[in-house]
C-alpha cells in the first residue's frame, strides 16, 4: 500500500510501520468490539498511516465524527475517542459520554494525539466524567510520512504559536519527533540551524539525548546532517505564487493530506448519445504522491513545461497500445495482455493530469493572474517597494479576496524591510474601511510576526541579501532548469539557497548575510556510539534532513528535489516540516476571523 515510501534513499516505511504497530497495540488493549469517535482534523493524517482494513482487523466496527449531542446508536463494547488535546473537544466528549451512559453500559477510552494533557483531564474531571474512562493514553504521532522524501507534523497552528503566541509546544513535539527518527534511523552526527526556534529545538534534542544517554540508538546513521530552519528567516517565499505543477494545484485547489478535490464536471465520463446531462456534483477526489508514475515525473516541473511533458507521455502510451497489432504469436499476445493493466492505469492517469493542467491553464493564462504575478516579481526585484502600489489600490477598490491583498502588502513589506509609516497607515486604513474593522486584529498579528510592519531603520537589507545569494535569476530556464529559481520563474527561494550554500561552499562564505537574517545560526555535533562511524563508498551521496519550523511550500520541496537530482550536488535531501503550507493557508492561520473573508 505504501511502497512509494520506501523508494527513496531513506526508507520512510520504517517510520510508518512503527506508528502502525503502536496503534495496533493500543486497539488490542480495548478487548472486544469497538467504535472510534474521531476528531475530524485527525482523520486525514491517520489515513496515511492506517486504512480502515487495519482497524477492522482489530475489531473496529464503527467510525463516527466527534460532534455535540448524542453518539449514534451502536452495539459495540468499547467507545474510543481519538482527539487532539483541546479543551473545547473535552466538553463535547463529556456530553457524548453522559448521554450514552444513560442507555448503555460499555467502556470508554481516550487516545490523545500527540500528547496527553493535564488541563484536558482536569476539564473532564470538572464535567464529572473522568472516572468513566477505562484507558487514557497518548499516541505519539509527530512526523507523518507523506511521500518517499517528505515528512510533516501537520500542526496547523505551529507558526502562529511560535511567532505570535510565544508558545513552544510544537517545538517540543518537533524535538520529540526528531528523537523518534534518531531511534529508528541512527544518531544524526551534525546539526546546523538558523533562527530562534531552530536553536530551541536543537537545545531540547541535546538535552533529551543526555537524559537518555543509556538508550542511544545503535543503528548506523542514515542521515549525515540535520538542518533546522525557522520559517521567519525567509518570510518572502510562502507569499509568492508557486509556479510548479504541484505548487499551483495547491495554490488553486488546496492539497490536504495528499488529496485534492477538483471540479467534477471536468472529469465526467460522457456516455454515447447522452449529451451533457446528469453531470456529477461531488468533487473529484484524487490522491497525489509519487506512487503514481506520471505525477512523480511532472509534479516538480515549472507549469510552463508540463504541457510538453504530457503530450510526450501521450505519444508513448498510444505507441504502447499500437503494439497489439504487432503481437502475432501466443507468447507476444500473452505479454501484451500482461502489460495491459499498467498501460490502462497510465492512460487514466494521463487523462486526469491533462484535465487538471487544463483547469490550471485557464487560470494562469488569465489577465488577473498575469497582473498579480508581475507585481510580485517587481517587489522581488526591488521595484517601487517603498510607495503605495497602484495595483494593490485597484484590487482593494474592486474588493478582491482579502487574503490576496494581504499576501501582496506583506510581500511589499518584506522586500522593503518594513513600510514607511505613511504607506503602512494608508494600506491599513483602506483594508479596514473596505473589508471591515474586525480585521484590525489580523493586521496586528501580521505586524507581530514581522510580515507587515513599519520600517524601523532607513537601511533595507533585502537588496544585499538578494544580490549575495543570487535570489533573482534573470533568465530562469523553465523547460530544462539549471537552477532552483525555475520554481518561481526567476526567484530562487531564500530558504533553499541557504540549504544549497551550506552544502557547498559552507555558511562561512555568507557570514554577513546570515547576520542580516533573524535569529542565531549555529552548528552542533552529536557523538556517535563507538564503532558506528559511517564508511562512505566512492561516489556515495550524503543525506541531509532539512526541517522547516513553521511550514514549507511545495515549490520549496520541488527546489530541494531538484538539488538532490543534480549530478554534482553529492547530496540528497529529505524534507520535514511542522506543516505543508501555501501563502493562503499561512496567512489564514494568522487571521483572527478567517471565515469572515469578505468576497
Amino acid at each position: 500500500m505504501a511502497a512509494h515510501l520506501s523508494y527513496g534513499r531513506v526508507n520512510l516505511n520504517i517510520l510508518r510501520e512503527a506508528a502502525r504497530k503502536e496503534l495496533r497495540e493500543f486497539l488490542d488493549k480495548c478487548a472486544g468490539s469497538k467504535a472510534i469517535v474521531w476528531d475530524e482534523y485527525l482523520t486525514g493524517p491517520f489515513g496515511l498511516i492506517a486504512q480502515y482494513s487495519l482497524l477492522k482487523e482489530h475489531e473496529v466496527e464503527k467510525m463516527f465524527t466527534l460532534k455535540a449531542g448524542r453518539l449514534p446508536p451502536s452495539d459495540v463494547k468499547n467507545i474510543i475517542f481519538f482527539v487532539r488535546p483541546r479543551l473545547e473537544l473535552m466538553d463535547i466528549i463529556a456530553e457524548n459520554v453522559f448521554s450514552d451512559k444513560i442507555s448503555s453500559s460499555r467502556d470508554y477510552h481516550i487516545l490523545y494525539v500527540p500528547r496527553r494533557s493535564m488541563l484536558c483531564e482536569q476539564r473532564l474531571k470538572d464535567q464529572g466524567v473522568l472516572g468513566s474512562f477505562t484507558n487514557i493514553d497518548e499516541y505519539i504521532f509527530d512526523l507523518i510520512p507523506y511521500d518517499g522524501d517528505l515528512l510533516s507534523m501537520e500542526s496547523e497552528s505551529a507558526f502562529r504559536e511560535c511567532y505570535l503566541e510565544n508558545d513552544q509546544t510544537s517545538l517540543y513535539h518537533t524535538a520529540k519527533g526528531l528523537m523518534t527518527l534518531q531511534a529508528l534511523y541512527g544518531t544524526i552526527p551534525q546539526i546546523y540551524g538558523k533562527g530562534e526556534c531552530a536553536r530551541h529545538v536543537a537545545n531540547m534534542m541535546l538535552r533529551m539525548k543526555r537524559e537518555f544517554a543509556g538508550s542511544q540508538s545503535q543503528i548506523l546513521p542514515v542521515f549525515d546532517t540535520l538542518l533546522l530552519l525557522d520559517r521567519n528567516v525567509d518570510l518572502l517565499t510562502p507569499l509568492a505564487t508557486q509556479l510548479t505543477y504541484e505548487g499551483l494545484i495547491d495554490e488553486v485547489y488546496g492539497i490536504t493530506n495528499g488529496y485534492v478535490k477538483l471540479p467534477p464536471e471536468k472529469f465526467a465520463q460522457k456516455k454515447q448519445g447522452e449529451g451533457g446531462k446528469d453531470l456529477p456534483t461531488e468533487p473529484k477526489k484524487l490522491q497525489l504522491n509519487s506512487a503514481e508514475e506520471l505525477y512523480a515525473e511532472i509534479r516538480d516541473k515549472n507549469f510552463n513545461a508540463v504541457g510538453a511533458a504530457l503530450s510526450k507521455k501521450a505519444k508513448i502510451i498510444s505507441a504502447a497500445f499500437e503494439e497489439r497489432h504487432n503481437a502475432k504469436t501466443v507468447g507476444e499476445i500473452k505479454q501484451f495482455v500482461s502489460q495491459l493493466p499498467h498501460m490502462q492505469a497510465a492512460r487514466s492517469s494521463l487523462a486526469n493530469h491533462t484535465s487538471i493542467a487544463e483547469l490550471i491553464k485557464d487560470i494562469t493564462t488569465s489577465e488577473a493572474f498575469f497582473d498579480n504575478l508581475t507585481v510580485e516579481q517587481e517587489f522581488m526585484t526591488g521595484v517601487d517597494t517603498d510607495k503605495v502600489n497602484t495595483y494593490i489600490e485597484d484590487c482593494i477598490a474592486q474588493k478582491d479576496p482579502l487574503i490576496k491583498i494581504l499576501r501582496l502588502v506583506c510581500m511589499q513589506s518584506v522586500c522593503n524591510n518594513g513600510l514607511k509609516q505613511k504607506v503602512l497607515d494608508y494600506y491599513k486604513r483602506e483594508i479596514l474601511q473596505t473589508y471591515g474593522y474586525e480585521h484590525m486584529l489580523t493586521l496586528n498579528n501580521l505586524d507581530k510576526t514581522g510580515l507587515l510592519k513599519p520600517q524601523m531603520s532607513s537601511r533595507n537589507n533585502y537588496p544585499t541579501i538578494r544580490k549575495t545569494l543570487k535570489l533573482w535569476m534573470e533568465d530562469a530556464n523553465e523547460q530544462n532548469p539549471n537552477d532552483i529559481s525555475y520554481v518561481y520563474s526567476g526567484y530562487a527561494p531564500l530558504s533553499i539557497r541557504l540549504t544549497q550554500v551550506l552544502t557547498r561552499p559552507g555558511w562561512r562564505s555568507i557570514e554577513e548575510v546570515l547576520k542580516m537574517l533573524p535569529g542565531p545560526h549555529f552548528e552542533e555535533r552529536q557523538q556517535l556510539p563507538a564503532g558506528l562511524h559511517k564508511k562512505r563508498q566512492q561516489g556515495e551521496n550524503r543525506t541531509t534532513l532539512v526541517f522547516f519550523l513553521g511550514g514549507v511550500t511545495y515549490a520549496e520541496i520541488a527546489a530541494l528535489r531538484f538539488l538532490s537530482q543534480m549530478e554534482d550536488s553529492g547530496m540528497e535531501y529529505i524534507i520535514a516540516t511542522t506543516k505543508l503550507i501555501n501563502g493562503t493557508s499561512w496567512i489564514k492561520s494568522l487571521m483572527d476571523h478567517p471565515e469572515a473573508q469578505t468576497p
